[in-house]
């Protein structure tokens, strides 16, 4: 039978996707089967207000009462947005699977990529451990359990074990279950804002400005550490630019997806939160309840249909730990291939029978369930994630607005930013450097320390060992 002309037109997109790869020093391994939506669907699916809203839900009201929903949200999206479109420009013009690590070295050298590698591994870890743990923290009541430790870590080994299977074994089933799951979480949140407004006694608007904070200090201090709900929220849009090699059309699909899932994202999420937060009815029993968002549900709604819509949320969840894994495995395969971690030989090899990466997506799995077991303070686990992913945003942003101020950028691709690259640029790191200072406040200190302890010993691991071995990507640091 004779091929269909989108059949022929998108073999000669691969075919010039690959091409444009091998400039880059690369052969095409990964299996490139995602289209635009697909490549959307990733970072929106990692994103996931039903994961970051809902499980911060309550630190957020405990930290700074409803003013977090009303105010905080929109303020992060709108400051979240100059980051994605900073990052949108760099997939553009380098369409690899090293993403952010990629950009870094080729504007600062292999240095500057050695520690982006690490801090988005160790960020998306992290988001994987702190999305598969709060699931496991849902499911424990809902099956009546007391959520002791032991429980909600079995629970979580489970799920990330699911995950791992997945990644592994049905890379062709991923691509799908992203499609699926946007939809999901769309659906999801239409759903849920709408039964809730439809069917909840909902408080008056201006509710949602209400301040109000649980732990006695100064309400400013509140309101901006609980700003951690929707920033943690907001991590991980950059997977649309780690599966580049598995995306046709990448140099236009990817930078959209970046961008697109945060648009979308926050939107989604503010209509969210409106219709929880408004069906509050006592402020000071929610706040004090042992998960909130679930109290709100069955007291605005019964236990049958709040709980119906908690299973909808939590299904939520799994699918975005799902993505995570899926993003966090390309990370490391990519700085594997260049030689960055130690047993890299085997973290570089692509199953030839299911074309995945998989033993960077069990060595991700196991690293994950290493941080679930260091922290039991889930704001930490989740304030770790924000501080390492972000940092790894800011140092190609800021290589590349260097290199872009003395002419060495010239490769650009059809997605870029022109004249007002240079002010969004600055933006987007002057935000990353308040959230950097915001979130190792009390209560997440722990997640500071943890980040501090990495930084240095990541630094004698470079001036010790990896300085003169490590070359970065086989394209060099050319922009």
């Amino acid at each position: 039978m004779d091929k269909l002309p989108t059949e022929i037109a998108r073999e000669r997109q691969r075919e010039a996707d690959a091409h444009q790869l091998s400039r880059l020093g690369y052969v095409q391994q990964l299996l490139r089967e995602m289209g635009g939506f697909s490549n959307f669907a990733l970072s929106f699916s990692i994103i996931s207000v039903l994961t970051g809203a809902v499980t911060l839900y309550g630190y957020g009201l405990q930290q700074g009462g409803p003013l977090v929903m009303g105010l905080g949200w929109p303020l992060v999206t709108l400051m979240t947005l100059p980051v994605a479109a900073s990052l949108a420009q760099l997939a553009s013009a380098y369409p690899t699977a090293g993403a952010l690590y990629h950009w870094s070295s080729i504007f600062g050298g292999a240095g500057w990529g050695f520690f982006t590698a690490w801090f988005n591994t160790i960020g998306q870890v992290a988001i994987t451990a702190g999305v598969d743990y709060g699931l496991a923290l849902f499911i424990a009541p809902m099956l009546g359990w007391p959520g002791d430790r032991a429980q909600v870590l079995a629970l979580y080994a489970a799920i990330l074990l699911s995950h791992a299977v997945l990644n592994h074994f049905g890379v062709r089933a991923i691509a799908t279950l992203n499609g699926i799951s946007a939809w999901y979480h769309l659906i999801g949140v239409v759903a849920l804002a709408a039964l809730v407004v439809s069917f909840a006694p909902l408080q008056p608007t201006k509710f949602l400005l209400q301040p109000f904070s649980l732990h006695g200090q100064p309400y400013v201090y509140g309101f901006l550490v609980g700003l951690l709900q929707a920033q943690w929220t907001f991590t991980g849009f950059d997977a649309s630019a780690h599966v580049t090699e598995e995306t046709v059309d990448p140099t236009r699909n990817a930078p959209w997806g970046i961008v697109s899932s945060v648009a979308v994202s926050g939107l989604a999420g503010y209509a969210l939160l409106v219709a929880v937060t408004l069906a509050i009815g006592d402020l000071p029993a929610t706040v004090h309840a042992e998960n909130p968002f679930i109290y709100v549900l069955r007291h605005a709604l019964g236990d049958r249909l709040g709980g119906a819509l908690v299973l909808l949320a939590m299904g939520a969840m799994w699918f975005c730990g799902l993505s995570s894994l899926t993003s966090n495995s390309r990370m490391l395969f990519a700085f594997a291939r260049d030689g960055g971690l130690p047993g890299s030989q085997y973290f570089a090899r692509v199953s030839p029978r299911f074309l995945s990466p998989h033993w960077a997506v069990w060595a991700c799995a196991v690293a994950a369930l290493a941080i679930g077991l260091w922290t039991q303070v889930y704001s930490a686990m989740v304030a770790l994630s924000t501080l390492a992913l972000y940092a790894s945003y800011a140092v190609p942003i800021g290589l590349g607005l260097w290199a872009r101020s003395t002419g060495r950028w010239t490769t650009r691709g059809p997605w870029d930013l022109g004249r007002s690259s240079s002010w969004v640029n600055a933006v987007a790191l002057g935000w990353v450097a308040v959230i950097t200072v915001l979130f190792v406040l009390p209560p997440n200190e722990l997640a500071g320390y943890t980040f501090g302890g990495c930084v240095l010993l990541l630094s004698i691991y470079w001036f010790g060992y990896m300085r003169g071995r490590f070359r970065g990507p086989p394209f060099g640091n050319e922009a």
